[in-house]
């Protein structure tokens, strides 16, 4: 079991902006549908009401819509063709620190040996996810398989 709770690997997303890219991919996977956030939990296990939060927050940004009522739910707001991980991953978390420290610390005296490489990594990874759309990852749910 992983230790304190985390998934094992370097790179940690929080669980809302893991429950955003998730259900984003699965909203793209069949945009003809309005899922509810029940029919999104039965596919990506998750609280329902921590689901609906992170939900709202995607249709503050824009990037998915509700509607109310018995053929209610989320869409996508846009073609996922249009919508970047990155801009998910913002409108849940927000932009990311300019500067980050793996000690947690403002400035490193005299200079932080690890700080190029996290700043360098850091920029990788916002680029991947600027460059990948939902429609390159939402074909997962589409063939079956659970992302």
């Amino acid at each position: 079991m992983p230790e304190h709770g985390r998934t094992p690997g370097f790179v940690h997303i929080s669980e809302a902006a893991n429950l955003a890219l998730h259900a984003l991919m699965l909203l793209a996977a069949e945009p003809e549908r309005s899922l509810r956030v029940r029919q999104v939990c039965e596919v990506i296990p998750a609280s329902a009401s921590h689901l609906a939060k992170v939900l709202q927050r995607l249709a503050r940004a824009g990037l998915v819509s509700s509607s109310r009522g018995p053929q209610g739910g989320f869409t996508l707001a846009r073609p996922a063709g249009t919508v970047t991980l990155l801009e998910i991953y913002r409108a849940v978390e927000g932009p990311p620190p300019a500067h980050t420290c793996l000690l947690g610390r403002k400035k490193c005296a005299p200079e932080c040996v690890l700080g190029e490489l996290v700043s360098r990594t850091n920029a990788e990874i916002e680029g991947r996810l600027g460059k990948t759309r939902l429609t390159d990852v939402a074909g997962a749910f589409r063939r079956g398989g659970r992302a």
